[in-house]
């Protein structure tokens, strides 16, 4: 494959990657760390290097969006995203001390989980009405959004607010291991444990990735783990895909959301763990 062909197919797919990531909350890494590893044999670690670019672009792209059509929660947001940050600089220091296959295996288990917990609540339609957390009363963390889909205001109640900080750490440190953007952690986390609705959870997660993509990549950059001929098509074209994908939550029911999550992360949680396990 010449330069030429590697950059333009690389952009194509990272179009594809941008519109599924800022419609399911997860960030372009999800796919890009598979297909560099998978498909273009790329370390892993530069791999992860060019995802930690891919999420900023995916949140540069959507989150703007999202918080127009006020559909992100930004004071939960916000919030969540001091735990975020804080496991994603601890993350980004402890995978020059990890092996690879580790890296590998440890993925996989994570898609497989957040996966597992999402289809869980696929049946759960209705937020709550009523919260007693005591953190979201006091930050008025509840809100509301217009879904166009149901063409209707709905307003929502949060819970559980010490468990999703507890969660949004480790979300972080996920991040800066693994490049994917956190996303397969923190919409699970908003969705299933502080009850934010499924379409809530991935806006306010396309908002909060590139935060915490940017507390990691400072340190991606300084061990020269970020390549340019890898990171710029990929930067550009999650950039497209996610611009596409944030007009296109909206017009979509919150089961369908919900499902191509679970299915785009079994899918590559198999893989990632056939390369992790397999000789």
């Amino acid at each position: 494959m010449t330069p030429l062909d590697f950059v333009l197919s690389l952009t194509l797919i990272s179009v594809a990657a941008g519109v599924l990531g800022s419609l399911i909350g997860l960030g372009g890494g999800v796919v890009i760390v598979p297909v560099l590893t998978l498909l273009y044999h790329v370390n892993i670690r530069l791999a992860i290097g060019a995802s930690i670019v891919s999420v900023i672009a995916t949140s540069s792209g959507a989150a703007a969006a999202y918080v127009r059509e006020r559909m992100t929660n930004l004071r939960a947001g916000m919030f969540l995203e001091i735990a975020t940050t804080t496991g994603a600089v601890s993350g980004a220091y402890l995978t020059t001390l990890l092996p690879t296959r580790f890296l590998f295996v440890f993925f996989g288990i994570v898609l497989a989980y957040s996966s597992f917990v999402t289809f869980q609540r696929r049946h759960v339609a209705e937020p709550l009405e009523v919260s007693s957390d005591r953190l979201a009363n006091y930050f008025n963390l509840h809100g509301s959004y217009y879904d166009p889909f149901e063409e209707r205001e709905i307003p929502y109640k949060v819970v559980g607010t010490k468990l999703g900080l507890a969660l949004m750490y480790v979300a972080g440190l996920v991040s800066a291991l693994l490049g994917i953007g956190s996303g397969a952690l923190k919409v699970p986390a908003m969705d299933g444990a502080m009850h934010l609705p499924m379409k809530v959870s991935s806006a306010t997660s396309n908002f909060m990735i590139g935060v915490t993509a940017a507390a990691s990549a400072g340190v991606y950059f300084i061990r020269g783990q970020i390549d340019p001929i890898i990171a710029a098509p990929v930067a550009v074209g999650v950039l497209v895909g996610a611009t596409v994908g944030a007009r296109v939550l909206g017009r979509i029911s919150s089961k369908s959301v919900r499902l191509v999550f679970v299915v785009v992360l079994v899918i590559i949680s198999v893989e990632m763990l056939q390369k992790g396990l397999l000789p």
